[in-house]
């Protein structure tokens, strides 16, 4: 079973490594922090070596490295299983886990990135768009935020930090509706003792944007 040792988290807080900084408290293992600065020790060739990227967060396990929150997210929860973070494998609720804790990384992030830029894509060309249509998009999340307490079954996952946050990170800066489902679902989960440690080490709350 792996330890916590030697485990580093590669951070700004005022970046999508606010994800990792819950999922880290949520795990509850002592981890170190490093925190980086945009266009200076973030493209340093040092960190360069950790993300090619250039770009927070990441995390370094011993000898392993993971970017992408999701993928850090997942990662964690099957790291440090005591934490009870991910369901069975091969259960009903691993499936949902999976499905939504993806869904919200690819369909749901390009296609809020793309409306806050600007882009639109024609009705005849969403085919070749892994989305579809925003509206789209947004309704399924509805739907699967909108008669449960969390997304995996009865039990608070790696899912609903990852997808909890990134619905926090879209009310907070207006990049998505404040439909009633996604303002319950979030209130929900940003009262766990977790997300609050984690809004005071990086001084940073989804619900406020100010300091926690």
């Amino acid at each position: 079973m792996p330890s916590s040792d030697n485990l580093v988290f590669y951070t700004n807080p005022r970046s999508r490594g606010h994800i990792v900084r819950w999922m880290l408290e949520e795990v509850g293992v002592p981890y170190a922090t490093e925190i980086l600065e945009y266009g200076t020790t973030m493209k340093a060739p040092a960190y360069l070596a950790i993300n090619p990227m250039g770009k927070v967060p990441a995390i370094r396990h011993g000898g392993t490295v993971v970017t992408e929150c999701a993928a850090i997210c997942a990662y964690l929860a099957d790291a440090f299983p005591e934490a009870a973070l991910a369901p069975p494998p091969g259960s009903p609720a691993r499936g949902d886990y999976y499905r939504w804790l993806f869904f919200v990384a690819g369909p749901f992030e390009a296609a809020v990135t793309n409306q806050s830029l600007g882009v639109t894509v024609p009705p005849e060309s969403e085919g070749f768009v892994g989305y579809g249509s925003f509206p789209r998009v947004l309704d399924t999340l509805e739907a699967a935020v909108r008669d449960r307490s969390f997304l995996a079954g009865e039990r608070f996952s790696a899912a609903d930090v990852y997808v909890g946050a990134q619905i926090g990170f879209g009310l907070l800066f207006g990049t998505i509706e404040k439909r009633p489902a996604f303002v319950r679902y979030f209130e929900n989960l940003s009262s766990r003792p977790a997300c609050l440690r984690a809004g005071q080490l990086d001084g940073f709350s989804l619900k406020t944007g100010t300091s926690a």
